[in-house]
């Protein structure tokens, strides 16, 4: 049986693999870093739907993935959980 890290590891020797797990990854940590700041701030989705003018469904499908939001939406969400959207370009290796 295949160990998931020794999978991984092949997987990774394919450029385009490492390409789409990086980008899948910085999508994870921004959802990490909404959930996180939303948990830090003790509100639900609801309450922070209320504060956004929004609905429980559109903060889950936001904390979920799947949609992508803009960066006024991302400014708005930090400010109702009491923190600041912070924006970075950092260079690759390529």
């Amino acid at each position: 049986m295949t160990k998931l890290s020794d999978l991984k590891m092949r997987f990774m020797e394919d450029p385009e693999f490492r390409e789409e797990y990086a980008r899948a990854d910085d999508e994870f940590a921004l959802i990490e870093a909404l959930v996180r700041a939303r948990a830090a701030a003790k509100l639900t989705q609801a309450e922070l739907a209320r504060r956004l003018g929004t609905t429980q469904s559109a903060i889950a499908r936001l904390e979920g993935g799947r949609v992508s939001p803009s960066f006024a939406t991302l400014r708005r969400y930090a400010e109702a959980t009491g923190t600041r959207l912070t924006v970075g370009l950092v260079r690759t290796d390529s």
